[in-house]
Protein backbone atom coordinates (compact mmCIF):
# COMPACT_ATOMS: atom_id res chain seq x y z
CA UNK A 1 0.00 0.00 0.00
CA UNK A 2 1.44 3.37 -1.00
CA UNK A 3 1.02 6.71 0.75
CA UNK A 4 -1.88 7.83 -1.44
CA UNK A 5 -3.89 4.66 -0.74
CA UNK A 6 -3.12 4.91 2.97
CA UNK A 7 -4.10 8.58 3.10
CA UNK A 8 -7.38 7.85 1.29
CA UNK A 9 -8.16 5.03 3.74
CA UNK A 10 -7.45 7.17 6.80
CA UNK A 11 -9.51 10.01 5.33
CA UNK A 12 -12.45 7.66 4.82
CA UNK A 13 -12.14 6.46 8.42
CA UNK A 14 -11.86 9.96 9.86
CA UNK A 15 -15.54 10.26 10.80
CA UNK A 16 -17.37 8.82 13.80
CA UNK A 17 -20.23 7.15 11.88
CA UNK A 18 -17.79 5.46 9.51
CA UNK A 19 -15.81 4.10 12.44
CA UNK A 20 -19.07 2.70 13.84
CA UNK A 21 -19.81 1.13 10.45
CA UNK A 22 -16.37 -0.50 10.31
CA UNK A 23 -16.70 -1.89 13.84
CA UNK A 24 -20.15 -3.30 13.04
CA UNK A 25 -18.88 -4.93 9.84
CA UNK A 26 -15.90 -6.41 11.62
CA UNK A 27 -18.27 -7.83 14.23
CA UNK A 28 -20.38 -9.35 11.44
CA UNK A 29 -17.35 -11.17 10.05
CA UNK A 30 -16.57 -12.09 6.43
CA UNK A 31 -20.19 -12.98 5.64
CA UNK A 32 -21.14 -9.32 6.04
CA UNK A 33 -24.50 -7.75 6.81
CA UNK A 34 -27.35 -6.31 4.69
CA UNK A 35 -27.31 -2.52 4.39
CA UNK A 36 -30.83 -2.29 5.84
CA UNK A 37 -29.88 -4.28 8.93
CA UNK A 38 -26.75 -2.19 9.35
CA UNK A 39 -28.77 1.04 9.21
CA UNK A 40 -31.19 -0.31 11.81
CA UNK A 41 -28.40 -1.54 14.07
CA UNK A 42 -26.57 1.79 14.00
CA UNK A 43 -29.77 3.87 13.98
CA UNK A 44 -28.56 5.79 10.94
CA UNK A 45 -30.92 6.91 8.14
CA UNK A 46 -30.44 4.70 5.05
CA UNK A 47 -29.50 7.67 2.85
CA UNK A 48 -26.83 8.79 5.33
CA UNK A 49 -25.51 5.25 5.70
CA UNK A 50 -25.34 4.88 1.92
CA UNK A 51 -23.16 7.99 1.69
CA UNK A 52 -20.73 6.70 4.34
CA UNK A 53 -20.63 3.18 2.86
CA UNK A 54 -19.77 4.60 -0.56
CA UNK A 55 -16.86 6.55 0.96
CA UNK A 56 -15.54 3.42 2.68
CA UNK A 57 -16.08 1.36 -0.47
CA UNK A 58 -14.21 3.93 -2.54
CA UNK A 59 -11.23 3.57 -0.21
CA UNK A 60 -11.35 -0.22 -0.57
CA UNK A 61 -12.23 -0.77 3.10
CA UNK A 62 -15.62 -2.40 2.47
CA UNK A 63 -17.17 -4.24 -0.46
CA UNK A 64 -20.75 -4.97 -1.44
CA UNK A 65 -22.33 -8.00 -3.08
CA UNK A 66 -25.94 -8.28 -4.21
CA UNK A 67 -28.14 -11.09 -2.92
CA UNK A 68 -31.59 -10.74 -4.44
CA UNK A 69 -32.75 -7.24 -3.54
CA UNK A 70 -30.24 -6.84 -0.71
CA UNK A 71 -26.77 -5.36 -0.78
CA UNK A 72 -24.51 -7.23 1.62
CA UNK A 73 -21.56 -5.23 2.93
CA UNK A 74 -18.43 -6.77 4.42
CA UNK A 75 -15.16 -5.36 5.74
CA UNK A 76 -12.11 -5.96 3.57
CA UNK A 77 -9.81 -7.49 6.16
CA UNK A 78 -6.81 -7.73 3.85
CA UNK A 79 -6.94 -4.00 3.18
CA UNK A 80 -7.24 -3.19 6.87
CA UNK A 81 -4.26 -5.38 7.66
CA UNK A 82 -2.36 -3.79 4.80
CA UNK A 83 -3.09 -0.38 6.34
CA UNK A 84 -1.66 -1.50 9.67
CA UNK A 85 1.32 -3.01 7.90
CA UNK A 86 1.92 0.32 6.18
CA UNK A 87 2.19 2.00 9.58
CA UNK A 88 4.44 -0.75 10.93
CA UNK A 89 6.80 -0.78 7.98
CA UNK A 90 9.29 1.58 9.63
CA UNK A 91 8.75 0.15 13.07
CA UNK A 92 11.26 1.33 15.69
CA UNK A 93 13.89 2.52 13.26
CA UNK A 94 15.09 -0.84 12.10
CA UNK A 95 14.63 -2.65 15.44
CA UNK A 96 11.23 -4.30 14.91
CA UNK A 97 11.61 -6.49 17.99
CA UNK A 98 10.98 -3.38 20.07
CA UNK A 99 7.50 -3.10 18.53
CA UNK A 100 6.29 -6.38 20.02
CA UNK A 101 3.70 -8.26 17.97
CA UNK A 102 3.10 -5.35 15.63
CA UNK A 103 6.15 -6.07 13.49
CA UNK A 104 4.92 -9.59 12.77
CA UNK A 105 2.33 -8.10 10.43
CA UNK A 106 5.15 -7.65 7.95
CA UNK A 107 6.25 -11.26 8.13
CA UNK A 108 3.07 -13.10 7.13
CA UNK A 109 2.10 -14.02 3.56
CA UNK A 110 -1.37 -12.51 3.96
CA UNK A 111 -0.11 -9.03 4.76
CA UNK A 112 2.57 -9.22 2.13
CA UNK A 113 -0.01 -10.08 -0.51
CA UNK A 114 -2.31 -7.29 0.68
CA UNK A 115 0.24 -4.48 0.32
CA UNK A 116 -1.55 -3.35 -2.82
CA UNK A 117 -5.31 -3.04 -2.45
CA UNK A 118 -7.41 -4.19 -5.39
CA UNK A 119 -8.43 -1.29 -7.63
CA UNK A 120 -11.87 0.23 -7.24
CA UNK A 121 -14.11 -0.27 -10.27
CA UNK A 122 -16.58 2.53 -11.01
CA UNK A 123 -19.86 2.17 -12.90
CA UNK A 124 -20.51 5.04 -15.32
CA UNK A 125 -23.80 5.62 -17.17
CA UNK A 126 -24.03 7.93 -20.20
CA UNK A 127 -27.43 9.39 -21.02
CA UNK A 128 -29.00 11.08 -24.03
CA UNK A 129 -32.53 11.16 -25.40
CA UNK A 130 -32.38 8.37 -27.98
CA UNK A 131 -29.23 6.49 -26.88
CA UNK A 132 -28.23 6.37 -30.52
CA UNK A 133 -25.03 8.41 -30.86
CA UNK A 134 -23.39 10.49 -28.10
CA UNK A 135 -24.10 8.13 -25.22
CA UNK A 136 -23.18 5.15 -27.42
CA UNK A 137 -19.85 6.87 -28.13
CA UNK A 138 -19.31 7.47 -24.42
CA UNK A 139 -19.94 3.82 -23.58
CA UNK A 140 -17.59 2.60 -26.31
CA UNK A 141 -14.78 5.05 -25.51
CA UNK A 142 -14.79 4.47 -21.76
CA UNK A 143 -15.01 0.70 -22.21
CA UNK A 144 -11.79 0.89 -24.21
CA UNK A 145 -9.69 3.40 -22.23
CA UNK A 146 -10.87 2.53 -18.73
CA UNK A 147 -11.15 -1.26 -18.90
CA UNK A 148 -9.60 -2.11 -15.52
CA UNK A 149 -11.20 0.63 -13.45
CA UNK A 150 -14.49 1.53 -15.15
CA UNK A 151 -17.61 -0.25 -16.39
CA UNK A 152 -19.43 1.81 -18.99
CA UNK A 153 -23.16 1.79 -19.76
CA UNK A 154 -25.48 3.98 -21.83
CA UNK A 155 -29.22 4.59 -22.01
CA UNK A 156 -31.84 7.11 -23.12
CA UNK A 157 -35.22 8.48 -22.16
CA UNK A 158 -36.71 7.52 -25.56
CA UNK A 159 -34.35 5.00 -27.17
CA UNK A 160 -34.48 4.50 -30.94
CA UNK A 161 -36.22 1.27 -31.94
CA UNK A 162 -33.78 0.86 -34.84
CA UNK A 163 -30.76 1.09 -32.55
CA UNK A 164 -27.67 3.31 -32.76
CA UNK A 165 -27.02 5.43 -35.85
CA UNK A 166 -25.23 3.28 -38.46
CA UNK A 167 -22.66 6.02 -39.17
CA UNK A 168 -21.76 6.13 -35.46
CA UNK A 169 -21.30 2.37 -35.31
CA UNK A 170 -19.19 2.47 -38.48
CA UNK A 171 -17.00 5.21 -37.04
CA UNK A 172 -16.47 3.41 -33.74
CA UNK A 173 -15.67 0.14 -35.51
CA UNK A 174 -13.16 1.91 -37.78
CA UNK A 175 -11.48 3.38 -34.67
CA UNK A 176 -10.99 -0.05 -33.14
CA UNK A 177 -13.90 -0.16 -30.69
CA UNK A 178 -15.86 -3.31 -29.91
CA UNK A 179 -19.39 -2.53 -31.13
CA UNK A 180 -20.90 -6.00 -30.69
CA UNK A 181 -22.72 -5.15 -27.47
CA UNK A 182 -23.86 -1.63 -28.31
CA UNK A 183 -27.61 -1.13 -28.45
CA UNK A 184 -30.20 1.57 -27.77
CA UNK A 185 -31.95 0.99 -24.44
CA UNK A 186 -34.15 2.75 -21.92
CA UNK A 187 -32.77 4.24 -18.74
CA UNK A 188 -35.45 2.17 -16.95
CA UNK A 189 -32.98 -0.74 -17.17
CA UNK A 190 -30.81 1.08 -14.63
CA UNK A 191 -33.41 2.09 -12.06
CA UNK A 192 -34.73 -1.24 -10.74
CA UNK A 193 -33.59 -3.06 -7.58
CA UNK A 194 -31.47 -5.49 -9.59
CA UNK A 195 -29.79 -2.82 -11.71
CA UNK A 196 -26.08 -2.12 -11.19
CA UNK A 197 -25.43 0.83 -8.90
CA UNK A 198 -24.07 3.84 -10.76
CA UNK A 199 -21.15 5.81 -9.37
CA UNK A 200 -21.34 8.41 -12.14
CA UNK A 201 -24.16 9.48 -14.45
CA UNK A 202 -23.18 11.82 -17.30
CA UNK A 203 -25.84 13.40 -19.53
CA UNK A 204 -24.52 14.22 -23.01
CA UNK A 205 -27.64 15.76 -24.56
CA UNK A 206 -28.23 19.47 -24.91
CA UNK A 207 -31.63 18.60 -23.45
CA UNK A 208 -33.31 15.34 -22.47
CA UNK A 209 -36.54 16.30 -24.25
CA UNK A 210 -37.84 18.07 -21.16
CA UNK A 211 -37.77 14.89 -19.11
CA UNK A 212 -36.54 14.60 -15.56
CA UNK A 213 -33.71 12.12 -15.07
CA UNK A 214 -34.38 9.17 -12.75
CA UNK A 215 -33.06 9.24 -9.21
CA UNK A 216 -29.93 7.11 -9.20
CA UNK A 217 -29.26 7.63 -5.47
CA UNK A 218 -27.77 10.33 -3.30
CA UNK A 219 -24.22 9.06 -3.63
CA UNK A 220 -24.19 9.02 -7.44
CA UNK A 221 -22.12 11.83 -8.94
CA UNK A 222 -23.99 13.46 -11.83
CA UNK A 223 -22.78 15.79 -14.56
CA UNK A 224 -23.96 17.32 -17.84
CA UNK A 225 -21.65 17.56 -20.86
CA UNK A 226 -24.00 18.94 -23.55
CA UNK A 227 -22.78 17.96 -27.01
CA UNK A 228 -24.34 18.45 -30.47
CA UNK A 229 -26.65 15.73 -31.80
CA UNK A 230 -25.16 13.84 -34.80
CA UNK A 231 -28.69 13.11 -36.02
CA UNK A 232 -28.99 16.84 -36.78
CA UNK A 233 -25.71 17.14 -38.68
CA UNK A 234 -26.21 18.49 -42.21
CA UNK A 235 -24.06 18.62 -45.33
CA UNK A 236 -22.60 15.96 -47.55
CA UNK A 237 -21.09 12.69 -46.33
CA UNK A 238 -17.59 14.15 -45.95
CA UNK A 239 -18.83 17.14 -43.95
CA UNK A 240 -20.91 14.93 -41.67
CA UNK A 241 -17.94 12.63 -41.14
CA UNK A 242 -15.79 15.60 -40.13
CA UNK A 243 -18.36 16.77 -37.59
CA UNK A 244 -18.68 13.24 -36.24
CA UNK A 245 -14.91 12.96 -35.83
CA UNK A 246 -14.80 16.30 -33.99
CA UNK A 247 -17.55 15.13 -31.64
CA UNK A 248 -15.72 11.87 -30.98
CA UNK A 249 -12.44 13.70 -30.30
CA UNK A 250 -14.07 16.13 -27.84
CA UNK A 251 -15.78 13.34 -25.92
CA UNK A 252 -12.67 11.15 -25.86
CA UNK A 253 -10.56 14.02 -24.55
CA UNK A 254 -13.01 14.61 -21.70
CA UNK A 255 -13.01 10.93 -20.81
CA UNK A 256 -9.21 10.70 -20.92
CA UNK A 257 -9.10 13.50 -18.34
CA UNK A 258 -11.90 11.85 -16.35
CA UNK A 259 -10.16 8.46 -16.02
CA UNK A 260 -6.95 10.16 -14.86
CA UNK A 261 -8.59 12.00 -11.94
CA UNK A 262 -7.17 11.15 -8.47
CA UNK A 263 -10.33 9.37 -7.30
CA UNK A 264 -8.75 8.09 -4.07
CA UNK A 265 -8.09 11.61 -2.82
CA UNK A 266 -11.29 13.39 -3.95
CA UNK A 267 -14.58 13.38 -2.06
CA UNK A 268 -17.97 13.39 -3.78
CA UNK A 269 -18.30 17.18 -3.96
CA UNK A 270 -14.79 17.56 -5.38
CA UNK A 271 -15.50 14.90 -8.03
CA UNK A 272 -18.73 16.69 -8.93
CA UNK A 273 -16.80 19.94 -9.38
CA UNK A 274 -14.19 18.24 -11.60
CA UNK A 275 -16.88 16.68 -13.82
CA UNK A 276 -18.76 19.97 -14.12
CA UNK A 277 -15.51 21.66 -15.10
CA UNK A 278 -15.03 19.14 -17.91
CA UNK A 279 -18.21 20.48 -19.53
CA UNK A 280 -16.37 23.74 -20.26
CA UNK A 281 -14.38 24.12 -23.50
CA UNK A 282 -11.28 25.36 -21.65
CA UNK A 283 -10.95 21.98 -19.92
CA UNK A 284 -10.03 20.33 -23.22
CA UNK A 285 -7.04 22.60 -23.73
CA UNK A 286 -5.15 21.19 -20.72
Amino acid sequence: MDENHAAAAFTALGQATRLDVMRALLLAGPSGIPAGDLAERLRVPPSTLSFHLRALEGAGLVAATRQGRNLIYAAQLAVLRSLIAFLADACCGGEPERCGDLHRLLDTPLERSAMTAPPTVFNVLFLCTHNSARSIMGEAILSKIGRDHFRAFSAGSSPFENGPLPEVISQLKALGHDVSGLRSKSWDEFTGPDAPRMDFVIALCETLAGQVCPDFGETTVTAAWPLPDPAKFTGNAAERATLLNELYAALRRRLEIFVSLPFATLDRMALKARLDDLAQPHALAR
